[in-house]
C-alpha cells in the first residue's frame, strides 16, 4: 500500500533534529518506506540528516509518501508528528 500525503509543518521550530529522529523511528517501527518532497528536493524519511536537509521551517509544506503493510497507522502517526503545534511534546 502507498500513502501520499501533503502535510504542512506546524511545530514552531520546524522540522529539526527531535522530529525528524522521531520520524526515523516511526518508519522503523512500522516497516514501513517514507520520503519526504519539499520543492524539488526528496530524502529518505529513514535519514535523519536527509530530513534535517529539507529546511523545513513552521509552515512548510512537505509532500511525504509512505510505503508499506502499515503504511496507513505510519501516515497517521507522521502526521500527528508533523501537526504538532507544541514543541515539548
Amino acid at each position: 500500500m502507498k500513502i501520499q500525503k501533503d502535510i504542512k509543518i506546524k511545530n514552531p521550530q520546524g522540522l529539526h533534529a527531535r522530529p525528524a529522529a522521531l520520524l526515523v523511528q516511526i518508519a522503523n517501527k512500522h516497516g514501513v518506506d517514507v520520503t519526504l518532497q519539499k520543492g524539488n528536493t526528496v530524502v529518505d524519511g529513514k535519514s535523519i540528516m536527509g530530513i534535517l536537509m529539507l529546511e523545513a521551517g513552521k509552515g512548510s509544506v512537505v509532500r511525504v509518501t509512505v510505503e508499506g503493510e502499515s503504511a496507513e497507522s505510519a501516515m497517521e502517526e507522521i502526521q500527528q508528528l508533523l501537526e504538532n503545534e507544541d514543541p515539548t511534546e
